[in-house]
């Protein structure tokens, strides 16, 4: 009879164990279609990082498309949100109801995250917010969104960079984001120096390009990745780029995102860093429908 009680207790405690290793929840709010093909493929790319994240030990994924959940119970019992979406005034974020939704979130310990045009929101209440959240967004007449190639050598020594090599990727980095004063909580995880003609035509000083505080950093490096540790526990993380959808096929680039999304929904990233093989087949799937198949259709 004790044999048989220690079994069962055993059993259970087991049980609960392996319930509660497997019960951090990453959800990912992937935007309505946008620009053009392969370009802002949000939803194609938050589904390709959910099936590379799909072995990860104690963590489940979900997604979400077009923008903002119909039933806002999704959220309930998440780890981390992260957003790949259109951004400024259209940005799913910009509600005040949404704002304070996430916010409740954020006070709890949620991780958050933000990629691409995701990190650009008005100033403001939305601004204040994402720089409480993930130490940093895109301020129009601020930063700025050019293309160029960008060259990233070095890292930190931080759980993002784990296993990230030196790598060279052509993307609409968007640089100069807003920053707590002296950086507090954030650390650069990917910079390099761009181009001088990036920083606008001087005197422009247009929304998104051209401005007086930009120009003055010429020859700079600028930071178009970064992590935060936030004082109430939680994390968060932005990266600028992946404008073009095929950047995720690179191995380097993709990482640092799989390891941030891992580290702000506080799963442990292994020493190399999460490991993923992408096809060219599966870069192509789930795309958005743009108008290119009623072109096909037409001959064109």
């Amino acid at each position: 009879m004790k044999s048989s009680l220690f079994v069962a207790a055993l059993a259970l405690t087991l049980s609960l164990v392996s319930g509660s290793a497997a019960d951090k929840k990453l959800l990912m709010l992937a935007g309505s279609p946008s620009h053009g093909h392969m370009e802002h493929e949000y939803r194609a790319g938050c589904l390709l990082l959910q099936q590379c994240l799909a072995n990860t030990p104690g963590l489940q994924v979900t997604v979400v498309s077009n923008n903002w959940p119909k039933d806002e119970t999704v959220f309930s019992g998440v780890d981390a949100v992260f957003m790949f979406c259109t951004g400024g005034g259209g940005h799913p974020a910009n509600r005040p109801e949404r704002l304070k939704l996430l916010g409740d979130l954020m006070k709890k310990g949620v991780g958050f995250g933000t990629c691409h045009y995701g990190v650009e929101v008005t100033k403001g209440d939305a601004g204040d917010a994402f720089l409480a959240w993930q130490g940093g967004y895109f301020e129009t007449f601020w930063s700025v969104n050019p293309h160029w190639t960008a060259n990233f050598e070095k890292f930190p020594n931080h759980p993002v960079t784990r296993g990230v090599k030196p790598f060279k990727i052509n993307d609409e980095w968007y640089y100069h984001m807003r920053f707590p004063e002296g950086m507090k909580g954030v650390t650069p995880i990917l910079t390099a120096v761009p181009p001088e003609s990036t920083r606008g035509k001087e005197g422009a000083n247009s929304p998104h390009g051209g401005n007086p505080h930009v120009q003055a950093r010429k020859g700079q490096p600028e930071h178009v990745m970064w992590a935060f540790d936030r004082p109430d526990g939680g994390r968060g993380f932005g990266i600028t780029g992946a404008h073009y959808h095929k950047n995720w096929a690179d191995e380097n680039f993709r990482k640092v995102v799989l390891n941030a999304l891992l580290w702000i929904t506080k799963v442990e990233v292994p020493q190399d860093g999460v490991q993923s093989t992408v096809t060219p087949e599966q870069i192509k799937e789930n795309l958005d429908d743009k108008g290119q198949n009623k072109k096909k259709a037409a001959g064109q």
